[in-house]
């Protein structure tokens, strides 16, 4: 026997069957919303992963094609490594629920979602994000939710809470909001410049939607719900912080944290570790812990001082930007380059243009996203912080602050009618020190002007952090965050936008969620930031794109041919698009609607292809006047190919205006002549003549 619980959540029956299958997890809760089945289990080891100091959460989110009745590509005709959307809804699962697990827990925890079914009316990535938090809830593991998750779009200036997947994709909101019963823990948002008091109102129409959620869960924990197991605190001893103090005072501690120079503040730090290593030789426990109490100690010390004196580790005002510095066009050959510096974080960016056919190609659950015109990606390399490790192909950090980037910049791109290329951007970390991902929109921003894509307008990012004391009301927020306040503080609050708007916002926290006026006093503090970094730094390097691309970027025409007409170009296997590509040199694509681009570095080479694509298309007319190729040479005349695939005939009695006794005496193999068409002959040939072209052409 299972327990089936249900619940009306946007218009649409939400039923959650517990008891029913995976009964050996630790809590497993099967989601249907709509026709979309999600799977989704907690699982957790029974004793501490020993020698980490952190909690060992995993979150995986499996796109089984079968939900959407497809054979996965390839030869291999099974699911190989997760998608990008994958990896990114997994991020958004894990954020908002991490820091809801008790601070000391070290036993890996496991919050796994199988995608089995999926209606395009209901998007699997909410009902995943949903189930861990059930399936978590209703677990024996410790954790401080329930939480809920809840998204919201916006069409024609009206919200709808949780968009199907095609309102999900062409709505100008993409918002995912989670809660707990108090506050916001969680924000990841694309828009499309978004006023910042319309933001501000559909976060907080999610988070009272997320309250309904969250007393449905409670009731379903409060049926079915299994007590909470003992575990083993991996917390740091009172007596080891005691002796620390001792021999490292507060004065102290806090002299070697407060700099701005990282390296200084690091091999300050490292003194200290030896220090009290040496001091503690003799105890194992303790330094089996001390690099964690250690840490914890910089974070109190940091934390009092912005808090109770608003002393940043740089000596910065709470409200300052670290240096900035932007320059365009430093690496030659390249389509577009920009690098973008904030104090210690640096970013260089640069653009690659290519015909559309270069799109990538998606093969996942939504029907509505096959491939993705403008791909940002963004490295981050172990020397950027001064660390040496391989190289091993980017992570889900990786991978998130690129779709971050990207989802910044995508409100701004040209169409593909305005501007017909596909769009890379790659964002190489030089060296960093807090919010690179920010930084990395602002370089691609510059890099895609420089490239010459006319973007309609410009886009900054910056990032602010929050320091809170023991009330709601005791709080600082912080203007663009280094890395050691990211560590220690309680926020990470990243939005883009012009100067009209946002266009996109990630926002974690590390504690039980954030009030209405934090959130509120970021999204301001954020949006003066951008604007100065727009008007005073990134528009005196590069202040609008570029009218043309660069010389070694490809280069596009575009034209409009009838569809019906795409096969006479196509021809029989390709033999005429082949032929034109293989006379010219040039790329050719044609979209299903007729849209035909070529693409070249010669544009005399790239007219030539548009003049013979013209040809092969045009209804021929009488008195129209072609340049034709001798190919055939017959008794009673010649045949010329005027365009590949294209051919008509000249009858000897319109070679010459003389008489002529055989057609060699003036014409032979390979000559080009130019002929006016006289409609088609009685065998439907189209027909021309030499010695009546009009003098004029």
């Amino acid at each position: 026997m299972f327990k089936q619980f249900t619940m009306e959540l946007a218009g649409k029956t939400l039923c959650v069957d517990i008891g029913r299958v995976a009964a050996q997890a630790n809590g497993a809760a099967l989601m249907h919303y709509g026709d979309t089945v999600v799977l989704s289990t907690a699982t957790a080891s029974e004793k501490p992963r020993e020698g980490i100091d952190f909690f060992p959460l995993s979150v995986e989110y499996e796109e089984k094609l079968y939900a959407v009745g497809k054979i996965p590509g390839g030869f291999n005709k099974r699911e190989g490594k997760a998608s990008e959307n994958a990896i990114l809804t997994s991020r958004v699962i894990d954020r908002p629920m991490r820091p809801l697990f008790p601070k000391d827990y070290r036993n890996d925890v496991t919050l796994n979602n199988l995608v089995m079914s999926v209606d395009p009316e209901c998007r699997p990535e909410i009902v995943a994000m949903l189930g861990s938090a059930i399936a978590t809830s209703i677990s024996d593991i410790p954790f401080a939710g329930p939480c809920a998750m809840t998204q919201v779009g916006m069409i024609d200036g009206e919200f709808i809470v949780n968009p199907s997947q095609e309102q999900w994709k062409n709505g100008d909101l993409n918002l995912t909001v989670a809660s707990t019963g108090e506050k916001v823990i969680m924000i990841e948002a694309g828009a499309n410049e978004i006023p910042e008091a319309k933001m501000i109102e559909a976060i907080y129409m999610a988070h009272d939607i997320n309250q309904k959620i969250i007393a449905f869960i409670n009731e379903i924990v409060a049926e079915v719900g299994k007590q909470k197991h003992e575990y083993t605190s991996c917390a740091v001893p009172e007596e080891l912080f005691a002796a620390i103090k001792e021999i490292v005072p507060p004065e102290a501690m806090e002299k070697a944290v407060f700099t701005d120079v990282k390296q200084e503040r690091e091999e300050n730090i490292r003194k200290i570790t030896e220090q009290l290593e040496e001091a503690f030789a003799d105890n194992e426990e303790w330094l089996a812990v001390l690099g964690e109490a250690i840490y914890q100690y910089q974070k109190k010390t940091v934390r009092k001082m912005i808090l109770k004196d608003h002393k940043r580790p740089d000596g910065r005002a709470i409200n300052q930007i670290r240096p900035l510095a932007a320059e365009v066009d430093l690496i030659p050959r390249v389509h577009g380059s920009a690098m973008f510096t904030r104090g210690q974080t640096q970013i260089c960016d640069v653009v690659t243009l290519a015909p559309l056919s270069e799109v990538q190609r998606i093969d996942g659950l939504d029907e509505n996203e096959v491939n993705k015109r403008y791909m940002h990606h963004y490295n981050f390399p172990a020397y950027s912080v001064g660390e040496t490790k391989p190289s091993r192909g980017p992570g889900r950090r990786e991978i998130g602050h690129g779709a971050l980037a990207e989802r910044a910049l995508v409100p701004v791109l040209p169409t593909e009618e305005e501007f017909p290329y596909a769009i890379r951007a790659v964002s190489e970390t030089f060296e960093s020190n807090g919010s690179t991902s920010m930084a990395s929109t602002c370089a691609s921003c510059m890099a895609l002007m420089a490239a010459g894509v006319p973007i309609k307008k410009m886009v900054a990012g910056i990032s602010c952090g929050l320091v809170t004391g023991e009330t709601d009301e005791d709080y600082v927020v912080l203007t663009d965050i280094q890395g050691l306040e990211d560590f220690f503080g309680d926020m990470d609050f990243k939005v883009t936008g012009t100067h009209d708007g946002i266009t996109a916002i990630q926002m974690d926290i590390k504690i039980h969620g954030l009030t209405r006026p934090i959130v509120e006093e970021a999204i301001a503090r954020t949006r003066e930031a951008r604007l100065y970094i727009m008007d005073n730094v990134m528009s005196k390097a590069i202040a609008e794109p570029r009218k043309e691309v660069g010389k070694y970027a490809p280069k596009i025409v575009q034209i409009q041919i009838d569809p019906a007409k795409i096969g006479d170009v196509v021809g029989q296997r390709g033999k005429t698009i082949n032929a034109i590509i293989e006379q010219t040199g040039v790329k050719i694509d044609i979209s299903d609607e007729g849209a035909v681009s070529v693409c070249g570095t010669d544009k005399e080479m790239m007219d030539k292809a548009v003049k013979m694509i013209q040809i092969i298309t045009t209804d021929f007319e009488e008195g129209q006047i072609f340049v034709g190729k001798v190919i055939s040479i017959k008794e009673f005349g010649a045949f010329l190919e005027f365009a590949p695939g294209k051919e008509g005939m000249v009858h000897i009695s319109k070679i010459s205006k003389e008489r002529i006794n055989h057609v060699e005496d003036v014409l032979t193999l390979g000559d080009m002549v130019k002929v006016v068409c006289l409609g088609k002959d009685k065998m439907g040939r189209i027909s021309f003549s030499i010695k009546d072209v009009p003098a004029e052409a």
